[in-house]
């Protein structure tokens, strides 16, 4: 890589890093925690069983949409240089060494698990009674959902679900014949496939006694003779598939943008086949059957496995209720605005604004709050919503319909086409619509990935617009895991801006809008970041002695205008620190080029989420948060919304965030010029200070409030 920038353009491809590899880097960042000793023992399985569901919805997303680019014959590099083929083939290699890790971490956690009474056990360990019982227990809870699908002349190759896992079973029908040459007596054997039922209430691991388990798929296949009586079960071998997870249509030639979804998601099920996962040792004939029939190259999309297939599903073993084994508890708190018995409507027209930290701060107390009460509100008119993804059990559309049912105005943008949550959207919405919510579903071309609700209300000076804007879904139980930001707010020209927002939404209108505060994508995000860049980097050629700042906390740094940006300002003397969780393309520390830029990930026990945008501006600060990730789909293909934070108590909780995820800490990783990341050594976590630093303003609060309640007199009467 050629270090000076004055010889080198900022579009070499060597200066940006691969899109996929980066982010393959994130899931061995959240594999090492699965390795780190000092988190709790079945903490350390869930994180191991994350790392294969990230691999899996990999191969769904990423690896099927390339092998889409190389089937159509996509030659055009990415900004860092690489064909579609290049980009499998670099992927591909990764992945086989993180799998070998996810191996040796996986043995290691179960024998540490088996001191704490927690085993995973072989079929042929068991007892008598043991084994016995277990095939009472099969023929009752499990038989009658397992059907075996011969394969021969007279049976096609069966389908295959995606992400199930199967068992190729070969058999050889009762004779009386003598038996021939082995030879001959092989090609007597019959091939069938039986799909594992795995889900539905059905576990993975079945429970022998205790916390003593057995895999579902080794009680199946030691119980064969009931589903084969008489016939001679020669061996079984299991084998799971993977398919492409990108079967979108072109919206706008759809009459019916409902039907458009539904038929893709009926072609999702039907899609190629993008890995095929055997278990070590299979037969070499079956193999090559198995990658024909379904359509595969053996020696680059067959990945040979030994021991258990779909490490996802250990995810059942990590939900044990075993306290000592996991993190201490974490309860989110009252905001401590919100700990007031009071109208939440009179709440945030006083304060003007605030700031949810999540799952620091309680979802079910603010958010659900905040929609409880507009549901009820006799003065409240109109509640505006965007849903992109939500919680089967969400109170939110309870909330929704109890507030139609009231005579309220409710209207809700659903977005259909977030990925792997189309069927529960499509069910959403036809639900809503039961009760006479006037449901849309975005933009044609757009994916309406803001989150934010708007809520008008009557008071007692007129019409008052009342709002939230997040960073993260509106999803109850994500808001237990995500660390996420959310801006409660009573400020007029931000409900000026989001009745612009839902008027754009629900009509597809595309006027030139006149937004006040709000930075809407795609009309005008990109182009305002791309401008106050430029803006701290004029700042700093004018003075020197200007101490320039740009922040980012994202979830990813993908776009190449952005990124070519940054490398500008970092060449001008600014100061960039960027908090990118996984993705991302610029290298930090490259001379005369980026040597003022740092780049960290936080990775722990909560997902960061969140996203935050910081600009110094000669000492004017912005701070800004909202869903969108410094990405090109976020900028120039989704309905995205930035809001400006503007009260200085909000402002330095924002900062408070940056500075405890930018010094060095536990869940820190810091990049290298060359794309690598090395930990912190520091011991402690930035989640655990932010937890810590919630929970002292909680008590600050009753403190507070307890003192001022000494302080009254018996007979005063305090106004809610």
């Amino acid at each position: 890589m050629r270090g000076c920038a004055g010889e080198t353009s900022l579009l070499a491809p060597d200066l940006y890093l691969n899109r996929e590899l980066t982010w393959l880097s994130f899931n061995r960042r959240v594999l090492a925690e699965a390795e780190d000793e000092r988190n709790p023992l079945l903490e350390r399985l869930k994180f191991l069983a994350i790392s294969a569901s990230n691999l899996d919805e990999f191969f769904m997303k990423r690896i099927g949409g390339l092998k889409q680019q190389a089937s159509s014959g996509v030659t055009m590099l990415t900004i860092d240089g690489r064909t579609p083929q290049a980009q499998i083939a670099e992927c591909l290699e990764v992945i086989r060494d993180q799998e070998r890790q996810q191996r040796t971490i996986l043995a290691i956690l179960l024998a540490e698990l088996k001191a704490h009474g927690i085993a995973l056990r072989s079929y042929h360990e068991l007892s008598a009674p043991q084994k016995l019982a277990l095939r009472e227990h099969y023929q009752r809870n499990i038989f009658p959902l397992v059907t075996p699908l011969a394969i021969d002349p007279a049976h096609p190759f069966p389908f295959v679900s995606n992400l199930s896992l199967n068992l190729l079973v070969t058999v050889r029908a009762p004779t009386e014949e003598p038996p021939g040459e082995a030879a001959a007596a092989e090609s007597d054997a019959a091939l069938a496939r039986i799909k594992v039922p795995v889900g539905n209430g059905v576990p993975r691991f079945v429970r022998i006694e205790g916390n003593q388990f057995v895999l579902l798929e080794q009680v199946i296949a030691h119980n064969l003779d009931l589903l084969f009586p008489q016939a001679e079960i020669v061996k079984w071998e299991l084998f799971r598939v993977c398919r492409n997870a990108n079967a979108e249509r072109n919206e706008e030639e759809a009459d019916d943008l409902l039907a458009l979804i539904e038929s893709e998601l009926r072609d999702r099920k039907m899609a190629p086949i993008v890995r095929l996962e055997v278990e070590q040792g299979i037969e070499p004939l079956h193999r090559g059957m198995l990658a024909a029939e379904l359509g595969l190259d053996e020696q680059t999309e067959v990945f040979e496995t030994e021991g258990m297939l779909a490490l996802r599903d250990l995810m059942e073993l990590a939900e044990l209720q075993i306290p000592k084994l996991h993190y201490l508890p974490h309860h989110p708190l009252d905001h401590p605005r919100l700990q007031e018995h009071r109208n939440i409507f009179h709440i945030i027209r006083e304060a003007g604004s605030i700031l949810l930290r999540h799952p620091y701060d309680s979802y079910a107390t603010s958010v659900e709050r905040l929609l409880r009460e507009a549901s009820q509100d006799p003065k409240v008119l109109a509640i505006k919503m965007t849903i992109y993804r939500t919680s089967a059990d969400a109170r939110l559309l309870s909330y929704l319909i109890e507030a139609a049912r009231n005579g309220k105005q409710v209207a809700v943008v659903i977005e259909l086409k977030a990925r792997f949550d189309e069927e529960a959207n499509i069910h959403f919405a036809s639900y809503l619509e039961d009760f006479g919510i006037h449901v849309t579903y975005g933009v044609l071309g757009l994916k309406t990935h803001c989150k934010v609700i708007l809520v008008v209300r009557r008071d007692y000076n007129g019409l008052r617009r009342y709002a939230h804007i997040g960073t993260g879904n509106y999803h109850a139980e994500t808001a237990r895991q995500y660390a996420d930001f959310g801006l409660l707010t009573a400020d007029d020209q931000i409900g000026h801006d989001l009745t612009e927002l839902f008027n754009f939404l629900t009509t597809g209108y595309r006027p030139k809008r006149a937004y006040q505060k709000l930075l809407p994508a795609p009309a005008m995000l990109k182009q305002a970041l791309l401008e106050k860049i430029e803006r701290e980097i004029n700042l700093k050629s004018h003075n020197r002695d200007y101490q320039a700042l740009v922040q980012f906390k994202v979830n990813a740094l993908e776009d190449g205008d952005i990124t070519r940006a940054l490398y500008r300002a970092s060449m001008a003397g600014v100061k960039v620190d960027l908090i990118i969780r996984d993705t991302c393309r610029l290298r930090p520390g490259i001379p005369h080029l980026s040597d003022n830029v740092r780049v960290v990930s936080i990775v722990g026990r909560f997902l960061e989420h969140g996203r935050i945008y910081y600009f110094h501006n000669g000492g004017n600060e912005e701070y800004l948060i909202g869903s969108a990730d410094a990405m090109a789909r976020n900028l120039d293909s989704r309905v995205e919304v930035l809001a400006p934070v503007e009260d200085p108590l909000l402002r330095k909780e924002l900062r408070t965030v940056l500075e405890c995820q930018l010094k060095p800490n536990r869940c820190q990783w810091e990049m290298q010029p060359d794309g690598t990341y090395v930990r912190s050594t520091a011991e402690e976590s930035c989640q655990q200070q932010l937890i810590d630093l919630v929970e002292r303003a909680y008590q600050r609060h009753h403190r507070r409030r307890r003192g001022f309640a000494r302080r009254l007199p018996r007979n005063a009467v305090v106004e809610h």
